[in-house]
């Protein structure tokens, strides 16, 4: 299965926030060390604070972060919640679709992948924190890659 552009920008952006859990990111910020779209960027942020991923405060001294612990947020509930109703193959305009099997072992593997990313969370995924953090720190300034 291959993620949109989305599911990786959010998925960017919280291990950028559960590296430094204290801090609030900006998304100006973010999106030059990652180099994203600030545009793609800011639907990514709007669409994690719907989902109770991230809090999001406006103004002096705002900015983003997580609203649980990284212990608490499971890679497969933001897959979910960034790519709903994916499907490895849309099988529902298929000429052969009622006499294939291909849909029903998708599904099967789609769900075999889920089950694995649930038994993660983005703390196991942010791994090291500090060497994660000292990381985002070094890109701060760094040209974008070509």
């Amino acid at each position: 299965m291959h993620f949109t552009r989305h599911t990786d920008y959010a998925l960017r952006l919280l291990l950028h926030l559960a590296a430094e859990p204290e801090a609030k990111g900006v998304i100006a910020d973010v999106a030059e060390i990652h180099a994203i779209s600030r545009n793609h960027l800011m639907k990514v942020v709007q669409q994690l604070a719907r989902g109770g991923f991230i809090a999001t405060q406006r103004g002096r001294g705002g900015g983003i972060a997580l609203a649980r612990a990284p212990e608490r947020i499971h890679i497969g509930e933001v897959v979910r919640f960034t790519e709903p109703g994916t499907a490895l193959a849309d099988c529902t305009s298929c000429r052969i679709g009622p006499a294939c099997g291909l849909s029903r072992i998708f599904y099967e593997a789609q769900g075999a992948m889920l089950a694995v990313l649930d038994r993660y969370t983005l703390a196991d995924a942010a791994g090291d924190r500090a060497k994660l953090a000292a990381m985002i720190d070094g890109l701060r300034g760094a040209p974008a890659p070509a």
